[in-house]
């Protein structure tokens, strides 16, 4: 279980301080997570909090009931959090195979390390043995990443809009690939995204907005709303 304590985030430049986010407060026990909400809103802000990229201004992180407030992003990783960027690192002179076995933790078989890949839609043959580099596409790099956070099995899986760049590997399959995540490793995964039908399998949907909580509830409760706020903006728009 993951609580968030009265987080806010701070940030100051030449024309000063700006609050990123204020007094958030939530607990997060649910299967599938999803924060939704403006760009701009701090989503990928909170997601980042929560993973150890950045440090709160305020506040405490409890995860299992243990205050990681302090912990860096590798001791957070050891605790059990994985976190996929919305743009995934690239990794020159590193292999696809050497970073699912830095994710595992173990150097895998090369069967056990393609069944990843093969879970994400990717041939395995194909990539295998390619270097995390620039010759590889937004979309594949995309798939990739999502592949180690599998072999990492961790309590808790935070992905940046996991949707962006996979543009010719149906939502369905995504779907499916969170499913089975869930199925094999008992964690709770937490998602970024705009996209209705990522947003139609969460338990829970947080909605975000100028750095605060502006709803938190099941899907049932939250998502007709959301639906019909956009309905009204559209019709709005074409007036």
């Amino acid at each position: 279980m993951l609580e968030l304590q009265h987080i806010s985030y701070t940030v100051e430049d030449e024309r000063g301080k700006k609050d990123i986010l204020k007094d958030v407060n939530l607990v997060l026990d649910d299967r599938f997570i999803a924060f939704t909400g403006p760009n701009g809103g701090g989503k990928s802000t909170l997601a980042k909090v929560i993973a150890g990229i950045i440090t709160p201004t305020e506040g405490r992180i409890l995860f299992d009931g243990e205050d990681i407030t302090n912990l860096s992003i590798t001791e957070r990783a050891n605790k059990g959090i994985s976190y996929a960027f919305q743009q995934p690192v690239r990794f020159k002179g590193l292999t696809v195979r050497d970073l699912i076995n830095i994710a595992a933790g173990k150097n895998m078989k090369i069967s056990d390390a393609c069944a990843y890949l093969s879970e994400v839609g990717m041939c395995a043959r194909d990539y295998i043995n390619r270097e995390v580099n620039a010759s590889l596409s937004g979309g594949e790099l995309k798939r990739i990443e999502i592949a180690t956070i599998l072999a990492r099995a961790t309590k808790l899986s935070i992905f940046d809009e996991p949707e962006a760049g996979i543009d010719l590997w149906s939502f369905s399959n995504l779907i499916k690939v969170f499913e089975n995540m869930y199925e094999k490793t008992q964690g709770n995964i937490l998602i970024i995204s705009h996209q209705e039908r990522i947003l139609n399998i969460a338990d829970k949907i947080v909605v975000i907005a100028d750095g605060q909580v502006q709803n938190v509830g099941a899907k049932a409760d939250v998502l007709p709303k959301l639906l019909a706020a956009e309905s009204c903006k559209v019709l709005t728009e074409k007036l």
